[in-house]
């Protein structure tokens, strides 16, 4: 027998994190005062997929995240993850999980604590990892952030790029299913937010999570995303899911090229028109 038939083949990692929204709809309110958010909206996420939601204020990008993420209940429809269900009949609401994690815009780190403390807090406290696994492992996220050198310092003493990549690899830390990202870039100025679009997309392609993310930037959505989903203005459905073709590794020279900028033009075209709609049905952002 050959001696390459005794060794072990290592099987492949198998991806996780397969996201199935099927014909999700949910009312605010009730009575008079009641209103649709999002209406009939179906998503297929593939595992390890870096899906990008855009489209205009309030058509319930927001909405769906927190759906996944267990914070608020659907009125209809389903959510699947890998398979098993989320929410949907007989059970509204989603239960917060681990294997779901929100970063959102404004940030959640605790100042009094340092960054070390900070990514090492949730495993330790809910008896995930003993408190010296949890640091040599929060050391290794830190590195792979390019954080290495500022374990003992304060959030405070970050720059907002550095306080985001924190509470990133605070994220992966219990390792996810799913990295959920509400508009976290949103408010940076534009080289804070080029240094940590290509931090993402590092942590992404070394992670393989899938990430949900949402954002009103189109050029940040091209630029991150393995696919683009546009929705349309309140009642949000899918009007458009369009898949970026461009090879990963990714950095900023792929945005002068002819493809990402006839990419840009198809994302803008579709925003843009539900844009309009909601200007014209006089829309305001919800925050």
């Amino acid at each position: 027998m050959n001696s390459l038939e005794h060794e072990a083949v290592a099987p492949a990692k198998q991806l996780r994190g397969g996201i199935s929204i099927r014909n999700v709809s949910k009312v605010y309110g009730s009575g008079r005062s009641s209103f649709m958010a999002v209406d009939s909206c179906s998503i297929e996420i593939a595992p390890g997929e870096l899906h990008v939601i855009v489209g205009p204020s309030g058509c319930g990008k927001t909405t769906l995240l927190n759906a996944i993420a267990g914070f608020h209940s659907i009125s209809s429809g389903e959510i699947y993850l890998d398979g098993e269900l989320l929410c949907g009949p007989g059970k509204p609401q989603a239960a917060p999980g681990a294997d779901r994690v929100v970063v959102f815009q404004n940030g959640a780190l605790f100042p009094w604590k340092t960054i070390l403390d900070n990514l090492t807090y949730g495993p330790v406290i809910q008896g995930l990892m003993t408190k010296k696994d949890a640091q040599n492992l929060a050391r290794e996220r830190m590195a792979t952030a390019g954080l290495s050198g500022f374990e003992d310092s304060y959030p405070g003493e970050l720059s907002s790029g550095m306080a985001r990549r924190v509470e990133i690899a605070r994220a992966l830390l219990n390792d996810p299913k799913v990295l959920l990202l509400d508009e976290p870039f949103r408010g940076m100025d534009n080289l804070t937010k080029s240094i940590m679009h290509e931090s993402l997309l590092q942590i992404y392609d070394r992670n393989e999570v899938t990430v949900f993310f949402i954002t009103h930037d189109i050029e940040e959505a091209a630029f991150l995303g393995s696919r683009v989903s546009v929705m349309t203005t309140r009642p949000g459905r899918i009007k458009e899911t369009i898949d970026v073709d461009i090879p990963r590794p990714r950095d900023y020279r792929v945005l002068t090229s002819d493809k990402f900028l006839g990419l840009m033009g198809r994302i803008v075209d579709a925003v843009a028109d539900e844009a309009q709609k909601a200007f014209e049905a006089g829309e305001r952002e919800l925050a």
